[in-house]
């Protein structure tokens, strides 16, 4: 198994034999084609990256159905929370888009293993995840896989309107509005 610490992160990262990370392009053909985000890892708490993500992308600039999980919460933000990414499949009676990973990189591999079993389109680690062995599980299904890079800022990127305090403004400039 080949995880990496997410202090390491930014340094050489263990390539995952047969599979190029995708570029900007390709990561914009993904969220501008999803519609439904499982958050892995969902937190109640507002000084989390995964309730910052979530509130970001629950925001009306984007048009995402989100379904967080996590084993002992029970409401995120005002919507349900759902224990597992089967309840979530079984809660839709579709697949899920995106899996959107907020866990440590030793526990990637079985989140992995769960979104191949429920179907899911993509594997999405965030900033600071990467992990050969989940890439190799996901893409051995036919999973999209997206390693080391954040949903909210991609999506702010591709939408023009990334902002220091992390929502969409609409104003793509550096410049003070008048």
């Amino acid at each position: 198994m080949t995880t990496v610490p997410a202090a390491a992160i930014g340094t050489a990262q263990p390539p995952v034999p047969g599979w190029t990370p995708p570029s900007p392009l390709q990561r914009k053909a993904i969220l501008d084609r999803s519609r439904s985000i499982a958050i892995v890892g969902a937190s109640a708490s507002p000084a989390r990256a995964s309730n910052f993500v979530m509130t970001y992308l629950k925001s009306s600039s984007c048009d995402f159905d989100l379904y967080p999980v996590h084993p002992t919460e029970t409401e995120i933000l005002g919507l349900p929370v759902f224990p597992s990414l089967e309840a979530v499949t079984d809660a839709i009676g579709a697949p899920i888009d995106i899996v959107d990973v907020f866990r440590r990189a030793e526990d990637c591999p079985a989140v992995a293993a769960e979104a191949v079993a429920a179907g899911a389109g993509t594997l999405w680690l965030q900033l600071g995840l990467w992990s050969v062995e989940a890439a190799e599980i996901a893409l051995a299904d036919g999973l999209d896989v997206v390693m080391n890079r954040c949903t909210k800022i991609e999506h702010a990127r591709f939408a023009g309107g990334l902002h220091l305090a992390g929502f969409d403004t609409g104003v793509i400039s550096s410049r003070r509005a008048p």
